[in-house]
C-alpha cells in the first residue's frame, strides 16, 4: 500500500477446491471455458427442499486428507486442508520452508457457518439419543476457527493465527486481513481464505424457506444468473479457496512466481437490515472507496471487478448502483463479471475463490464470464457485465467485492504485477 513504513504483500499460491474445478490450472481452465458446476444435490436427499440443486465438489479429499484423519474433522475443515495443500504447493514453498521460518508464517482462514454437517449430525443424535451420548469431538469438529488451527497445525506455521466470520465476505475479509499482518511486519507468509460445507439438509432448508434460493430446479445449469432478468435467487456451493500470501522482497528473494498484488482492502456496515442490502449500495460503495482509498488509486484506474453478484434481485441491482455511485462515468467503460454464475455461491468461502480468479485474469489477461446472462439481460441492469464468454483484456487493477447478511462488506483491490 502507499502508506509509508507498511511492507508490500503478493499472492504467490492458489488452492481453489471449488464445484468447477479443483487446482489453480483446473479452475482457471473452467472458468474461461463457462464451466457450470450447478447440479442436482447427491450429499443428501433433497426431496424436501424447494430448492434441490447445488455447487458441490464432488471428487474425493483422500488425497490431501488421510481417511481416518477425516473421521475427526468436519468437511469444511478437510475442504480447507485440500485448498492449503494446493496453495502451498502452488507457491513452491516445500514443508522444509515453512518449518525453518515457521515463527514468521501465519494461518487465516474463515468459515461464514463452520461444522454444519456436525452440528446436524450431534443434533440428530442429542434428540434421539440424549445428551450423554454427544461426540466428544462435537465442539472441535463444528467451531469456526478449527480450519486455520488445523491448517497452522499441518504445517507447523507458529505465526500469527486468527479466523474471520462476517457470512459472504468471510473469504475477503480473510485475505484483506491476513494482508495486513504482512504488511504490518507481522509474518512474512500467510495461509489464508475461506472454506465452506453447508450443502446440508438444515443450511439448504433454511435458506429455501427464506425464498433466498433458485428453484430452477429442471434447469441446474442454467440456474445461476446473476445480473438477468429471470434471475430468481442464489445457488448454494461449497468449497475452499486458500492463497498464499507473502512479502515482496520475501518472495522475490526467492523467485517465486507472482500473481497479483494485494494493494487495497475495505471493510464496512450497511447498518440497515439483516439480509436487505442498503438502498443504492450504500455500505458497499463505503467498501470499494476505502479499498480505492487505501491503495492510493484512482476510480479510472481500475480495469474490472469481481462482483458480489449473487444472483438475487436485490444484491444484483443494490450493487450496481453502487458501483455507479463509486465509479461515475467510468463504471460504463469496467468489466465486471460474477463468477458464481458458474461456481454458486459459496458463503464464507466466495471471496476467497472470487479473489483467486481476479489474480488469475490479472496475471493471466483473461476475464471470466457471467454464463447465463446472454439473451436475458435485465433493463435496470445497464453495465458491462462480460455475458458473451470469457474477454482477452489486460488490466492493471482489479476489484473484488463482497457483501454479506447482517450488512458486513468487504472489497480487496489487486494489482498486476
Amino acid at each position: 500500500m502507499t502508506v509509508t513504513g507498511l511492507k508490500r504483500v503478493v499472492i504467490t499460491g492458489l488452492g481453489p477446491v471449488t464445484p468447477i474445478g479443483i487446482g489453480a490450472q483446473e479452475f482457471m481452465e473452467a472458468q474461461r471455458a463457462g464451466k457450470s458446476g450447478i447440479a442436482p444435490i447427491t450429499h443428501f436427499d433433497a426431496k424436501d427442499t424447494a430448492s434441490k440443486i447445488a455447487g458441490e465438489v464432488k471428487v474425493s479429499l483422500d488425497a490431501w486428507v488421510d481417511p481416518k484423519e477425516a473421521r475427526k474433522l468436519d468437511r469444511v475443515v478437510q475442504l480447507a486442508l485440500a485448498g492449503a495443500e494446493l496453495a502451498v504447493q502452488d507457491s513452491g514453498l516445500s514443508a522444509e520452508d515453512i518449518r525453518a521460518e515457521r515463527e514468521r508464517v501465519g494461518t487465516l482462514v474463515g468459515s461464514g457457518i463452520g461444522g454444519m454437517k456436525t452440528f446436524e449430525d450431534q443434533a440428530r443424535v442429542y434428540v434421539e439419543r440424549g445428551a450423554g451420548r454427544i461426540s466428544p469431538m462435537f465442539i472441535p469438529m463444528q467451531i469456526a476457527n478449527m480450519a486455520s488451527g488445523h491448517v497452522a497445525m499441518r504445517f507447523g506455521a507458529m505465526g500469527p493465527s486468527s479466523t474471520v466470520v462476517t457470512a459472504c465476505a468471510t473469504g475477503t475479509g480473510a485475505i484483506g486481513e491476513a494482508a495486513r499482518y504482512i504488511q504490518l511486519d507481522m509474518a512474512d507468509v500467510m495461509i489464508a481464505g475461506g472454506t465452506e460445507a453447508s450443502v446440508t439438509p438444515m443450511a439448504v432448508g433454511g435458506f429455501s424457506n427464506m425464498k433466498a434460493l433458485s428453484t430452477r430446479n429442471d434447469d441446474p445449469e442454467g440456474a445461476s444468473r446473476p445480473f438477468a432478468k429471470s434471475r430468481d435467487g442464489f445457488v448454494l456451493g461449497e468449497g475452499s479457496g486458500i492463497v498464499v500470501l507473502e512479502e515482496y522482497e520475501h518472495a522475490k528473494k526467492r523467485g517465486a512466481k507472482i500473481y497479483a498484488e494485494v494493494v487495497g482492502f475495505g471493510v464496512s456496515a450497511d447498518a440497515h437490515h439483516i439480509t436487505m442490502p442498503a438502498p443504492e449500495g450504500a455500505g458497499a460503495q463505503l467498501a470499494m472507496k476505502m479499498a480505492l482509498r487505501t491503495a492510493g488509486v484512482n476510480p479510472e484506474q481500475v480495469g474490472y471487478i469481481n462482483a458480489h453478484g449473487t444472483s438475487t434481485y436485490f444484491n444484483d441491482l443494490h450493487e450496481t448502483q453502487g458501483i455507479k455511485h463509486v465509479f461515475g462515468d467510468h463504471a460504463k467503460k469496467l468489466a465486471i463479471s460474477s463468477t458464481k454464475s458458474m461456481t454458486g455461491h459459496l458463503l464464507g468461502a466466495a471471496g476467497a475463490i472470487e479473489a483467486i480468479a481476479v489474480a488469475q485474469a490479472l496475471s493471466g489477461g483473461v476475464l471470466p464470464p457471467t454464463i447465463n446472462l446472454a439473451g436475458d439481460p435485465d433493463p435496470e441492469l445497464d453495465l458491462d457485465y462480460i455475458p458473451e464468454g470469457a474477454r482477452e483484456q489486460q488490466v492493471e487493477y482489479a476489484l473484488s467485492n463482497s457483501f454479506a447478511f447482517g450488512g458486513q462488506n468487504a472489497a480487496l483491490l489487486f494489482k498486476k504485477v
